[in-house]
């Protein structure tokens, strides 16, 4: 979990985030990103997310949570 952020920030077409900074707030947040979020905890956590839990978890810190709680 480390590169965690970076990888988020990576997603989200940002330089950097922050672990309070809500999902919904950045510029590229839409399906097509959550699909890409879906993917990424797929391949580098092997843990499954749906797009709500995703959309649920509002922060990047609760994204972060949700995955650690899968694993």
């Amino acid at each position: 979990m480390e590169s965690f952020k970076s990888s988020i920030a990576e997603l989200l077409e940002e330089e950097s985030v922050e672990l309070s900074d809500e999902l919904q707030s950045f510029e590229a947040w839409d399906s097509l990103t959550v699909l890409s979020i879906i993917a990424f905890c797929d391949s580098e956590y092997n843990v499954p997310l749906s797009a709500d839990e995703i959309d649920n978890s509002g922060t990047v810190l609760g994204l972060k949570e949700l995955i650690e709680s899968k694993m």
